[in-house]
C-alpha cells in the first residue's frame, strides 16, 4: 500500500512535469540575467537537496524515534521521494511566478519561496508519514513540525547557496 501512495504521487508529478505548458511556460531569461533551469538542471537541484538532507536526518530521525537506522532510513527515503518530485514542481512554478512579476531572489522572496515549498509539502507528507508508521494525523503533524524546523532554514540556505554558484558557473562559461 505504502509503495501504490509513493507511485500515484510519483505518477501525478510525472504528468504535471511532462506537460508541455508546464515545461516550456518558463521564460527563458529570470531576473534578467540568468538562463532558466532546464528540466535536467531542475532535477540535479532537486537530488542535491534530497540527498544532503538525507545524509543530516536519516540519524537524527532515527534517534529522536528510537526507531533502528534502516526503519529511519526508509521512512525518510520515501519522504525525500516525495520532497524531490514536489521540488521540481514548486520550483518550476515559483519560478514562473518569479518571471511573471519580475521578483528578484531578495530575502523576503526567498522566505516566501521556502514558506510555500515547506507548506506544500506538510500537506503531501503528514498522510504519508502518519499511515507509515501507524500514527495519528496529529502525531504525524507534530513530527513534521520538528523536520520542518530544520527544513525551513535548510531550504532557505541550500537554494541561496545553490544559486550563488550557479550564477558564478553560468558567468565563467560566459567568458
Amino acid at each position: 500500500m505504502k509503495t501504490i501512495y509513493v507511485l500515484a504521487v510519483l505518477s501525478l508529478t510525472i504528468r504535471a512535469m511532462s506537460n508541455p505548458c508546464t515545461l516550456s511556460a518558463v521564460p527563458p531569461v529570470l531576473s534578467g540575467t540568468l538562463p532558466a533551469k532546464t528540466p535536467a538542471e531542475r532535477l540535479v537541484h532537486a537530488l542535491l537537496f534530497e540527498a544532503i538532507a538525507l545524509v543530516l536526518c536519516v540519524p537524527a530521525v532515527s534517534w529522536a524515534m528510537g526507531r533502528p537506522m534502516l526503519d529511519a532510513g526508509l521512512l525518510t527515503a520515501a519522504i525525500s521521494l516525495v520532497a524531490l518530485l514536489w521540488n521540481m514542481v514548486y520550483n518550476a512554478g515559483f519560478e514562473r511566478l518569479e518571471a511573471r512579476f519580475g521578483w528578484r531572489r531578495t530575502p523576503p522572496v526567498r522566505v516566501l519561496h521556502a514558506l510555500g515549498f515547506e507548506g506544500g509539502l506538510v500537506l503531501l507528507v503528514v498522510p504519508l508519514a502518519a499511515w507509515w508508521l501507524g500514527i495519528s494525523l496529529w502525531q504525524a503533524l507534530l513530527l513534521d513540525i520538528g523536520l520542518l524546523l530544520f527544513f525551513l532554514p535548510y531550504t532557505y540556505v541550500y537554494n541561496l547557496v545553490y544559486d550563488r554558484l550557479r550564477e558564478a558557473r553560468l558567468r565563467r562559461a560566459a567568458g
